[in-house]
C-alpha cells in the first residue's frame, strides 16, 4: 500500500497545468463583452 501512496502523490505532484493563456482569453472576452454592451446602451439613446 505504502507504494500506492507515493505513486499517487508523485502524480499529484507532476500535474500541474498552467492556465494563464485561459485566464488572458477570459479577460479578453469579457473585456470585449463589456464593450458591446456599452455600445448598445449608448446607441439606445442615440436611436
Amino acid at each position: 500500500m505504502a507504494k500506492k501512496k507515493s505513486r499517487s502523490s508523485r502524480v499529484e505532484r507532476e500535474f500541474n497545468p498552467d492556465y494563464t493563456e485561459i485566464k488572458n482569453d477570459l479577460k479578453r472576452i469579457g473585456t470585449l463583452a463589456g464593450i458591446f454592451l456599452a455600445i448598445l446602451i449608448v446607441l439606445s439613446f442615440i436611436l
